[in-house]
């Protein structure tokens, strides 16, 4: 009788520990972002955090999603996956929000598309066809103002042609194993290489002043679990290697701030005016 109790009590316990796995690994993917969305809102200025984060992001999470139609993984992961670009979409709304309440000067609206009217009244202006002034919102090829528009919409607009795109090359190719396994790899070395522009925020700014520092602290704790998740659940070998790679990432990030901690406490004092 003790030990089908001890069995029983060990198959709850395991089902216990597994929930806590699975939801930490949900929740703990989007929990690093929870500072830096509240230190942006707070201070009003986002020139510290990449957008570029959650470009990465976005693309990593949506091949992961495509990758999940052609090699079944655990659902915690595909959960994940949906919350995470939720999540970087909320961040790039208020990035967005905050860059356009702290222009001085109102510039030129960069969109990713265009209506049909402003487009052609642009391009008559060009040709000396149409009179008046150039319309404030055009479409724009010029690769200096890619994933840097001016609205919110436009963001979603890109990925919502990258998603349709991708799940068509995926729905062609579902049964060619593998062109599966490389879409898998990409959206992990996708999100390995998440730290990468903020790693070149950083070093192009020479501080990290902007950037929550709570928020990488996170990322490597969370890239550490995530890794040793992957590990234990035995899941593909692309999702414990990139993970490592992941970690290596946060670590070069800390590293920074350590390196730039003069120069961040001076830009910090400067922003307060002290």
């Amino acid at each position: 009788m003790d030990w089908i109790v001890s069995d029983e009590l060990g198959l709850t316990v395991g089902h216990l520990v597994g929930w806590g796995a699975a939801t930490a690994m949900i929740v703990g993917g989007v929990a690093p972002y929870v500072p830096q969305y509240r230190q942006i809102r707070k201070t009003q200025d986002a020139e510290g955090f990449s957008l570029y984060v959650c470009l990465t992001l976005l693309i990593a999470n949506t091949l992961r999603i495509l990758f999940w139609f052609g090699k079944r993984y655990e659902i915690p992961l595909l959960i994940q996956s949906i919350v995470m670009n939720a999540t970087m979409f909320a961040m790039i709304h208020l990035c967005v929000n905050v860059k356009k309440k702290n222009q001085i000067i109102r510039s030129r609206e960069r969109i990713f598309t265009a209506q049909p009217d402003e487009t052609a009244q642009w391009l008559g202006q060009r040709s000396g066809i149409v009179g008046g002034e150039k319309p404030h919102r055009f479409y724009d090829m010029d690769r200096k103002y890619f994933w840097a528009w001016t609205d919110f919409q436009s963001y979603v607009d890109c990925m919502l042609v990258f998603s349709v795109l991708g799940a068509a090359i995926t729905y062609l190719l579902i049964e060619f194993s593998p062109f599966v396994e490389l879409v898998g790899f990409l959206a992990v070395f996708t999100e390995a290489m998440l730290g990468a522009p903020q790693i070149a925020k950083n070093l192009t700014n020479k501080s990290t002043e902007g950037m929550s520092l709570s928020m990488v602290i996170m990322w490597t704790c969370g890239d550490l679990f995530k890794t040793a998740y992957f590990v234990i659940r035995e899941a593909p070998t692309q999702f414990w290697v990139c993970g490592s790679l992941q970690v290596l990432l946060d670590i070069v990030i800390l590293v920074q701030v350590w390196l730039y901690r003069h120069n961040t406490a001076a830009a910090r004092r400067l922003r307060r005016g002290d």
